[in-house]
Order: structure tokens, then sequence, then C-alpha cells
């Protein structure tokens, strides 16, 4: 075994160790399949319908060309969104844990953390788009990449495609076929992963969001431009994802740091650590989903069109019932008709 291989380390829930607690084991199962049911049940319909609802209309509006910046880079935190809700379906086994090869575990940790770090990268460049909309750059070469927002996202992605393959990298597995119990973010990986996730994944954009935050408050904006009703429409269902994620992302990544603080003293944690652990990748998902969700009802055209689609469907039924109401009374005068004959 190498110095630095983490493989060593097993989830305390699955030890064999005779000083375990099987009550509390018990007990941790029965909070977190709570949680899980709560997730799969409320949390993943209500993100999938909501990103439904918002790529349609995206979509709708690509086909009227009056697809507009803010659109596009909604329409790419969406899919994103939507990557990390499906993904998200694999931790449906809690309180259990796939088990599979380190291999296989690494490319899912791969395809999880490009998720993760595009949906905080999107967003860094969705609130640097209302930033710039309002303060317009001096520089020409800024000015023009904003007005291309397909490149800024491709930008996005080539990002977080580099960073999931620097915390691939950081697994650090020798024996790739062999099975291991898989979590999104490994327990065998180094402690160096979890760090780097932090920097990466978390502290660096959110700091360059907040950055942005302060200053579109602080500095004055261009005359007209503040009060323009095109520009401050999505500035609150903006601000909310960005709370909603700081909320849920901080709370995840203070656990992964006191997890990579375990693996550099070589400890394994409590069955307490692994719950609280577990319930923050849930709240992690959660947020994905609730981010979609704001987003749907606190940007007036995704709402507008979200009223339309149950207006209509409201006056479909009404119309249906009034037809077969319809059809009823018109059988019921044959048969009296045809009684009198």
């Amino acid at each position: 075994m190498l110095p630095h291989n983490m493989t060593w380390m097993k989830y305390p829930s699955l030890s064999r160790d005779s000083s375990t607690d099987f009550e509390e084991i018990i007990f941790a199962q029965q909070v977190i399949s709570r949680f899980m049911h709560a997730y799969i049940g409320f949390f993943v319909p209500m993100g999938l319908l909501a990103s439904i609802v918002i790529l349609g209309v995206c979509i709708q509006n690509y086909r009227s060309h009056v697809l507009d910046k803010l659109d596009v880079l909604f329409f790419s935190q969406t899919v994103s969104n939507l990557f990390a809700i499906l993904l998200s379906l694999t931790i449906a086994v809690r309180p259990h844990y796939l088990r599979m090869s380190y291999l296989r575990c690494g490319s899912l940790s791969f395809f999880f953390n490009l998720g993760y770090c595009s949906s905080q990268f999107l967003l860094l460049l969705i609130i640097l788009s209302l930033f710039l909309s309002r303060h317009p750059a001096q520089n020409a070469l800024i000015n023009k990449a904003h007005q291309s927002p397909g490149v800024c996202v491709a930008f996005v992605l080539m990002c977080s495609f580099c960073a999931a393959l620097i915390l691939s990298a950081l697994l650090g597995v020798e024996h790739y076929q062999q099975e291991t119990d898989c979590q999104l973010d490994p327990l065998f990986a180094w402690p160096e992963y979890e760090i780097v996730k932090f920097a990466l994944g978390f502290c660096a954009p959110t700091l360059a969001e907040l950055l942005l935050c302060i200053l579109a408050f602080v500095k004055k904006t261009l005359e007209g431009r503040y009060a323009s009703r095109n520009n401050s429409q999505p500035l609150w269902a903006v601000l909310a994802m960005a709370a909603s994620m700081l909320a849920c992302r901080l709370f995840y990544n203070v656990l992964i740091l006191s997890r990579a603080a375990l693996k550099i003293k070589g400890e394994t944690g409590t069955v307490r650590n692994e719950l609280i652990m577990n319930i923050a990748e849930v709240v992690l998902f959660c947020e994905s989903c609730a981010s979609l969700v704001l987003l749907l009802f606190l940007h007036p055209p995704y709402r507008t069109a979200l009223l339309n689609a149950l207006k209509r469907l409201t006056r479909g039924c009404g119309r249906g019932r009034w037809d077969a109401n319809q059809a009823g009374d018109i059988q019921g005068n044959e048969t009296g008709l045809s009684e009198m004959r």
C-alpha cells in the first residue's frame, strides 16, 4: 500500500469492528432514508418539472427568433442542474452505497464534478453578464465576448472539464478493477482532492460572485440602465439562486474539508460523521432542484409561460367536461323522444 493511498478507509457503518454501536448505525440509516424519501418524492419531481418548463420556453424563444443572451445562459444553467439531478439518482440506494470498481467510481466522480463545477461557473457567468449589462467594460474584447454568450458558455464548460480532470487525478487509485463502496466524492480520494475541490469549485467562484454583487450595488450605474425593466427582471431570480447555492454548498464544503482533516490524521470518523456527510450530499442535490424552481417562479418570462400553460390546461379540461355534459344531455333528450314515440 502506498503511503498516500487512501483505499484503506472504510465507512463506519460498514465496519465489522467489535466496538461498533449498531443502534447508532440503525438510527443513522433511518434518518438518511427519510431524507432520501423527501428528496426523491418532492424535490426531484419539482426540479424535473421546472427544468422542462424552462427548457421548453427557451426552445420556443429560439424557434421564434427572440432568444436573448440571458436565455442562452439560463438554458445552460438549467441543463447543468438537470444533469446533476439525474446523477443524484445514484444516491437513491442510501443508506447503502453503490458497489463498483474503482475505475467506474472514478468515472462517476468525474461527471459529478463536471456538473458541480459547471453549475457554479455558469452562475458566475450569469452574474458577470448582468454586471456588464449595467456597467459596460472599457475593453473591446470583453464587450465582444459579452455579446457572444455561446462562446462564454463553451469557455466555462472547458474550465469545468479541466477542473474535473484535475480532481480525477487526485483520486489516487492503483488497482482500478477492484470493487469498492462508491460515493460521488469518493472516500478513497486523497486529502488534496477535497482541498482542491473546495478551492476551485467553491471558494474562488463564490468570492468572485460576492465581489461582483458588491460592485453592482456600490458602483454608480449608467443613467437609465439601472431603472430599465429588462435589466432588472432577472435580478431577484439570480440573487435567490446565488443565495441558495451559497448556503447549500457552504454546508457541503465544510464537511468535505472536515473529512480531509480526518484523512490527514489517519482516522475514519464516526457513524455520526458519515450521517452528516450523507445529509450534506442530499442537501447539495436539493439545491439543484431549488435553483430551477426559483428561476421558474422569480423570472417573469418563465413564470408567465407557466401560468399560460396552466390556464390552457384548465380551459381544456373545463371544455372537455362541458362537451361531456352536452353529449349526456343530447343522449338523454334522444332517449326521452324515443320513449314518447
